[in-house]
């Protein structure tokens, strides 16, 4: 019978919606049940509010920085050796980038590039990082850092050229 009214009080949250009778039977046991019994002083019983807990929006990094938004661990986070007006002359397209930091890297936070919008390359704790056979023309450059997978802060996008030496230069040497 103990087991009885333990299922029956483990299911009244499937319950909480029908109404609930409580009584006691010939044999002075208590019973709860969604019908009211024939011939028995049923008394109606209420139910608090079931709890309910509001699903959360997942974090996402800010697009832009305003006073209402968490302020970002990094004061500054910027691309460094990249041309501002020229462009960067790579022959074979690799190239490395300085990031400036403040205040110094988290350990437990990893840098990566985004080329073009895209990630490039492994997340790394060095504060240069080397990009390999860029093809010539224009890009976009940004460093984000990353805790684990989640990109908590992105720098600013840099955009620059990449200017490599022609397949068909007579400068180039033959194989």
């Amino acid at each position: 019978m103990r087991r009885m009214l333990t299922c029956l009080l483990l299911s009244l949250p499937l319950l909480a919606s029908a109404q609930i009778y409580k009584y006691t039977d010939a044999q002075g046991n208590t019973v709860f049940t969604n019908q009211p019994p024939d011939g028995s002083a049923a008394q109606s019983v209420e139910l608090p509010p079931t709890n309910t807990v509001q699903m959360q929006a997942p974090n996402t990094p800010p697009a832009s920085s305003s006073p209402a938004e968490p302020q970002a661990p990094y004061r500054t986070l910027q691309l460094t050796d990249l041309p501002d007006d020229a462009a960067l002359r790579a022959n074979n397209g690799t190239f490395s980038v300085g990031v400036s930091l403040e205040p110094a890297l988290a350990s437990s936070h990893r840098l990566r590039l985004l080329l073009d919008g895209q990630p490039y390359g492994q997340p790394s704790n060095g504060t240069s990082l080397q990009l390999t056979n860029i093809a010539r023309g224009e890009h976009s450059l940004a460093v984000e850092v990353l805790n684990g997978t989640q990109r908590i802060q992105q720098s600013d996008t840099v955009t620059f050229t990449v200017q490599r030496i022609s397949v068909n230069s007579p400068a180039r040497s033959a194989p």
